[in-house]
């Protein structure tokens, strides 16, 4: 039961992603001449970037072999999460990973379709820009956050 929960979080999670990101990039694509941001709010901003690194923008640079390596790296933690889903028995853990897994294949999907990860979402203070982010990069977080709080706040045998 948790493992079909989990799978379909992932799902949901990686078809809203892709969604999100051709909505973006169409949006940007009929803007004349192109741009590249476009504000929304005072602290918000809808902008166009592409990472071809990782979080963070690291090893943020031309290298096809990046995709690759990327892609191998999240296949591999992917497969793990899976093995940790299957054996998962909490909902909040489960969804948890879910958020993690279609995160992950979102941005995979990016890696492997477009050679790098379309990123749109700006969040700044004044000058103060963090760095820009998707709805896979917000699920993945969410769900690694959920797993801190599982920790914490899980339930525990007492022991013997």
């Amino acid at each position: 039961m948790m493992l079909r929960r989990g799978l379909v979080v992932a799902a949901l999670v990686a078809i809203a992603d892709q969604l999100s990101k051709a909505w973006v990039l169409r949006l940007f694509a009929e803007r004349q001449p192109m741009e590249h941001m476009l504000p929304v709010t005072g602290f918000f901003n809808l902008v166009l970037t592409w990472n071809r690194g990782m979080s963070f923008g690291l090893f943020n640079n031309d290298a096809t072999l990046n995709a690759l390596i990327f892609t191998g790296i999240a296949a591999a933690i992917v497969s793990g999460l899976v093995v940790w889903l299957r054996r998962a028995e909490e909902p909040l853990i489960a969804v948890a990973i879910g958020l993690v897994i279609g995160g992950a294949i979102g941005n995979v999907v990016d890696r492997l379709w477009r050679g790098a990860v379309v990123d749109f979402l700006d969040f700044h203070l004044g000058g103060w820009h963090w760095f820009a982010f998707n709805l896979a990069d917000a699920a993945i977080c969410i769900g690694v956050g959920l797993m801190v709080i599982d920790s914490l706040l899980g339930r525990r045998e007492a022991p013997n």
